[in-house]
């Protein structure tokens, strides 16, 4: 069969070892699945959403922009190709405390030094984790009750960027009527009980249903010209089938390999909050990976996934001090894109004529975002919704980081403290945050009980279930 490497019952999907790392390329050491690539050459919408970001708050162009779009979409490949069987993406539910970090810099060389700064300390830090095998130690460090405080203050602000006005950024003001009608089949097929049901009995809502955002992007295309909030794709500009990302004027006007000088010390040590912040959103994604992939291995007898959380902290770390260097990115570089790594997991159970390998249905799907990129007519066709794509990211995240952070909550005092300090870290940022949840931590389980704010003793409940009610009743017994 040429050179395509094949994989034996059982093992590990072939490739060449380089210390902690696995090389791994389409076409030799995995399947190219046509399918996830198809499917990436849409989805490639959701990171071309970033663009509105980078253009109101950084300063930059629209190509310019593109450029850094390109940049770190090319180092999404690093995932797969380096032996972590992942679907990368951003950093979501840090992207509004980032945003609100930048805004502290006066806009242009400073605020491009800050950013600079924080995302080249965060590149470095994940790195050392990686290196060392210390990430699962560093985050026992922090107190359950500061955990669900960054991920409850990333929700708050996250919707508060997108329901202020101005600020450099197109709000929910902008397009009201095309958010409602889009975020309302959004919310529907993302969290609905209903529909999961009806899901389960109609192959084409299953389908439909893990596409996850793509669908209520794609009726922005419509609702938004025909509510005459946003125009129709305009192909007039479009001259041959490639995009045009400026990286000329990325690296002359945007980077230390231009106009940008070397950030100072200060500005480094400033940024230590937002690292930590950041740091502990990604080591959910961390997780959750894990999780998705060994839900998935028990369909897969034929393969063993090798998934190594030390390996991926040294690649999306890499990435990040790449892109700090290259392109910086106020999205970051995640380890995990969690809804499309759900998509390609759930068809990876299917078996192996569905999909070879883990790595083949994560790749071809990177490689299809990536290609997309460089479509003038996929650019030019969701260029007008790129908007509403972000205002949709941020509703959703901001929902799912709130319900997360409350679930990591120990306890009632715990979501108290959660609650204060989110919205501290969403209103006044990450140094305020961290001063103030440690505070609030500190008086609240001063003495012997320090112990019991990193200690989970009992199970986390929703707050509706039986065991959380019986909780409350308990402690309104006490009180009488």
């Amino acid at each position: 069969m040429g050179i395509r490497r094949e994989r034996e019952y059982g093992g590990i999907q072939p490739g060449i070892p380089m210390g902690p790392l696995t090389l791994r390329l389409p076409f030799i050491h995995y399947r190219f699945e046509w399918a996830d690539y198809l499917q990436g050459l849409l989805m490639c919408t959701v990171c071309l959403s970033i663009i509105p970001v980078l253009t109101g708050k950084l300063g930059m162009s629209f190509e310019v922009a593109l450029a850094i779009v390109i940049l770190n979409g090319t180092l999404y490949l690093a995932h797969v190709t380096f032996g972590d069987p992942v679907v990368p993406g951003w950093v979501t539910p840090a992207i509004p405390l980032l945003v609100a970090y930048c805004e502290t810099f006066a806009p242009g060389v400073e605020r491009m030094q800050a950013l600079i700064a924080f995302e080249m300390l965060f590149g470095i830090f994940c790195m050392f984790l990686g290196i060392t095998g210390l990430a699962r130690r560093f985050i026992m460090l922090i107190p359950n009750a500061v955990q669900s405080a960054i991920l409850v203050g990333a929700g708050f602000a996250a919707i508060i960027m997108i329901f202020t006005p101005g600020k450099g950024l197109k709000s929910f003001d902008s397009y009201p009527l095309t958010i409602i009608i889009c975020m309302g089949l959004a919310f529907y097929l993302l969290f609905s009980q209903s529909f999961k049901v009806f899901k389960k009995k109609h192959r084409w809502a299953y389908y439909l249903g893990n596409l996850g955002m793509m669908p209520a992007l794609a009726l922005a295309i419509f609702v938004g010209p025909m509510t005459g909030e946003i125009p129709w794709p305009d192909y007039s500009s479009i001259h041959g089938i490639f995009s045009n990302p400026d990286f000329g004027t990325l690296f002359r006007d945007f980077t230390m390999l231009g106009a940008i000088p070397f950030p100072s010390a200060h500005m480094f040590i400033s940024s230590i909050p937002m690292v930590v912040s950041a740091y502990i959103v990604v080591f959910g994604d961390v997780i959750q990976s894990q999780a998705l992939l060994d839900d998935a291995q028990k369909y897969r007898p034929d393969e063993q996934v090798n998934y190594n959380p030390n390996r991926s902290h040294i690649i999306f770390g890499g990435r990040n001090l790449i892109m700090s260097i290259l392109g910086p990115d106020i999205s970051m570089c995640g380890p995990l894109w969690a809804a499309m790594q759900v998509v390609v997991a759930e068809r990876y159970k299917n078996g192996p004529k569905a999909m070879e390998s883990i790595n083949s249905g994560a790749g071809s799907f990177r490689w299809g975002t990536w290609t997309g990129y460089f479509l003038a007519p996929i650019v030019a066709t969701v260029k007008p919704i790129l908007g509403v794509g972000l205002t949709s990211t941020m509703l959703v995240q901001g929902y799912v980081s709130v319900r997360v952070g409350v679930l990591k909550s120990k306890g009632f005092n715990d979501l108290g403290i959660a609650g204060v300090a989110g919205a501290i870290t969403a209103t006044r940022g990450a140094a305020w945050w961290l001063a103030a949840a440690f505070v609030l931590v500190a008086l609240q389980y001063i003495g012997k009980e320090w112990r019991n704010a990193y200690v989970q003793e009992e199970p986390v409940f929703p707050l509706d279930s039986p065991e959380v009610i019986a909780k409350i009743v308990e402690e309104h017994l006490k009180e009488k």
